[in-house]
């Protein structure tokens, strides 16, 4: 064969590679495999910042902050204990600070028989009261136009009674119907009396 006459054949590569190896996977993601030697740098590092499917389902995706855990429960064996204190508290409250004393009732009694000369008639008016602490405040009328200055009567808690006495003189001859009246004024407007003979000569 002549020199002249010879020329190059391009072989296909088939010729020069060499026999390829079984398919096998390089990497895998999730669900998908990546096969053969093409996979570049580039290739890996966006394989690695994309979020593959059990990524996501897990929420595991790269940079998101960690899964918070379970939420404590505040124990609530402590609410019925509370609950009683509160009630407790309010009670003793309303005790102290709450509604005042109120009057149920007034009565005034005076001597029974005549009183004789120059004696002293001692007028008796009870109060009766709900049992709350307070203040009464009060005074006196007598039928000889005069009346005493305001009084108070401070009254405890569980004290259902005031015992309020008015001393009234008498001088002289003669004989006098008198009327003593008791006028409570605070907390509620009450009015009682009574009447009684001073008799002298």
């Amino acid at each position: 064969m002549n020199d002249d006459d010879y020329s190059a054949t391009e072989l296909g590569s088939h010729w020069f590679e060499g026999p390829r190896p079984d398919p096998t996977p390089d990497r895998v993601e999730g669900e998908v495999l990546r096969f053969g030697p093409g996979v570049t740098a580039a290739a890996a590092r966006r394989a690695e910042n994309t979020p593959t499917a059990a990524q996501i389902w897990h929420g595991t995706l790269p940079g998101a902050p960690p899964p918070r855990g379970p939420r404590t429960r505040r124990p609530l064996r402590y609410v019925p204990a509370a609950a009683i204190l509160l009630a407790v508290l309010a009670f003793l409250a309303w005790r102290e600070y709450g509604p005042r004393v109120a009057v149920r009732s007034v009565t005034v009694t005076a001597p029974g028989g005549p009183l004789g000369c120059d004696g002293t008639a001692n007028v008796l008016g009870v109060v009766r009261t709900d049992g709350r602490p307070g203040t009464l405040t009060y005074h006196w009328e007598r039928s000889d136009g005069t009346h005493s200055a305001p009084l108070r009567e401070t009254l405890p808690r569980d004290r259902k009674e005031a015992r309020l006495h008015l001393l009234w003189t008498f001088q002289g001859q003669g004989t006098h119907h008198a009327v003593a009246r008791l006028v409570i004024t605070s907390p509620s407007t009450h009015t009682a009396e009574a009447t009684f003979t001073y008799r002298c000569g």
